[in-house]
């Protein structure tokens, strides 16, 4: 993040990106037929270039990673880390965790010209978050999280972004649902623009199927645009999600970690919903050049790195069995102990076409 000075004239180059506000991204969606196809917030994985590589591949709306609200404000060391933007970013929302509507407001002033929208987190069921009131803790704190809308909402018009970027919500639910819908209107009358419903308890393990027919219910119910972030693993997992249940978006975690271009099929071809999901294609090697050309000019720490190529290169859950490295390739992977090491390794794997792609930089 630029830290401007006092007298200071910086040259920058804000994306073109920031002048769209997401609301306009559900209604070309809709245009579309289809439903917004969003990136979550993982934990360090979805920086920058991670980010640029999956809206490459046909993702409308990325996250950053959760940001603690309360360090970004008072640490320039935690705003340099944790957001980073670039002149060539797709439509971003920053999430933070927070609990105090003041810090909130204070973390959104910092952040408001480089962002397309705020993000509440009340969804990580992390033991150390819920201790501190953070992520879904924050499920039992409606008239808390109302109010951080509210203060999240009032800087952005401060600041001049009113009607112009946007403030949501990520939740989980509760085991009675007229809890959840209670929380659900507290924040639209708060003013949430929409939400993303991961339809799992705090204490539901994502290896245990997602409470869809709650995911129903509370698409129905809402007022304002829904997202789910439950299970989507597949392009037909998306359209089956969103012929079913009512929802404007879907979300992707684990699946995009794995296929980073899981969505890319929609701009050329169409899927019909009806598609069953083992027909679609795991992770390409297209896609694998394009994130590694993104991290050179975007960089991540190198144990980052080997952690995606891996989730690219050996999910059999994407791939049907036709991973793109063999057991003994992606042995030989992990051993790399640089990211020359790796450039060399990928190299050789890729001889055959003559190497890794190279893209040239792009001109501002």
């Amino acid at each position: 993040m630029p830290i401007i000075k006092p007298g200071e004239d910086p040259v920058l180059y804000l994306p073109s990106s920031l002048d769209i506000n997401p609301l306009q991204l559900f209604d070309m969606a809709k245009s579309e037929k289809r439903p917004l196809f969003c990136s979550a917030p993982m934990v360090r994985y979805s920086k920058l270039a991670f980010r640029q590589t999956v809206a490459e591949y046909g993702v409308d709306l990325t996250w950053t990673p959760m940001i603690l609200a309360k360090e970004f404000n008072r640490s320039v060391f935690a705003r340099d880390s944790d957001f980073t933007f670039a002149p060539q970013q797709p439509p971003t929302i920053v999430q933070f965790g927070v609990n105090s509507p003041t810090e909130l407001l204070r973390a959104t002033t910092l952040v408001a010209p480089y962002i397309n929208g705020i993000d509440i987190n009340c969804g990580c069921p992390q033991s150390w978050a819920c201790a501190e009131t953070l992520g879904a803790a924050l499920m039992h704190k409606r008239e808390l999280v109302a109010e951080m809308v509210r203060e999240a909402k009032l800087a952005l018009e401060r600041e001049g972004y009113k009607n112009k970027k946007t403030v949501s919500v990520k939740m989980r639910v509760h085991k009675d649902l007229r809890q959840t819908k209670d929380f659900i209107r507290a924040v639209e009358d708060a003013g949430a623009d929409f939400i993303t419903i991961h339809p799992r308890l705090r204490s539901t393990p994502s290896s245990n199927p997602a409470f869809l027919a709650d995911l129903e219910i509370l698409s129905q119910f809402a007022s304002v645009p829904t997202i789910s972030n439950a299970d989507i693993f597949s392009l037909s997992d998306a359209f089956r999600q969103y012929k079913s249940y009512g929802i404007d978006g879907v979300m992707s975690a684990r699946g995009i970690l794995e296929n980073p271009g899981m969505f890319a099929q929609q701009r050329a071809n169409p899927l019909p919903m009806e598609q069953d999901a083992q027909q679609i294609t795991g992770c390409t090697w297209d896609v694998v050049e394009t994130f590694i050309n993104k991290i050179a000019r975007a960089p991540i720490p190198f144990k980052l790195v080997v952690h995606h190529l891996s989730e690219m290169v050996g999910s059999d859950r994407s791939q049907k069995g036709n991973t793109l490295m063999t057991k003994e390739e992606r042995g030989r992977l992990m051993e790399c102990a640089n990211m020359c090491e790796v450039i060399d390794f990928l190299d050789d794997i890729r001889k055959d076409n003559g190497g890794l792609r190279r893209d040239e930089c792009p001109t501002l």
